[in-house]
């Protein structure tokens, strides 16, 4: 069974839809279309914890945030994950993040980039329909 974790600050910026204006609402926009997508997903972010949004599940939503500031904070936490999960094979990092994607591959895991993931959202969007 294949299991996703998203690489979260990577797919918010892949789209230049003003997302830097309101960097907490990206999160939470982000995590309301996962959640659209009805099915258990990981996602890791950059910077502290939303007050509203905590680590945690949130509706098959597993939220983290990276245990420590500054660069490749959060493709570390990925990285420490998927090192320690038990069946590495079945999973699959989202990012466009060529040095994660290297990272993660060398573990055993596999990628999708960022515009896969997009194109599911926007095919559950009711608006693409």
């Amino acid at each position: 069974m294949r299991r996703v974790i998203v690489d979260g600050m990577n797919v918010i910026g892949s789209r230049p839809d003003g997302w830097w204006r309101d960097r907490d609402g990206a999160v939470r926009r982000l995590v309301q279309q996962l959640q659209s997508l009805g099915e258990p997903i990981a996602v890791v972010f950059d910077g502290a914890p939303l007050r509203d949004l905590p680590e945690g599940v949130h509706d098959d939503v597993l939220v983290a945030y990276a245990t420590r500031r500054g660069r490749d904070a959060a493709d570390d936490r990925i990285v420490d994950e998927v090192s320690r999960d038990p069946d590495v094979s079945s999973l699959v990092v989202v990012t466009s993040d060529a040095a994660l994607r290297r990272r993660v591959e060398a573990l055993g895991a596999s990628v999708d980039g960022a515009g896969t993931l997009l194109a599911a959202i926007r095919s559950k969007s009711p608006d693409s329909h």
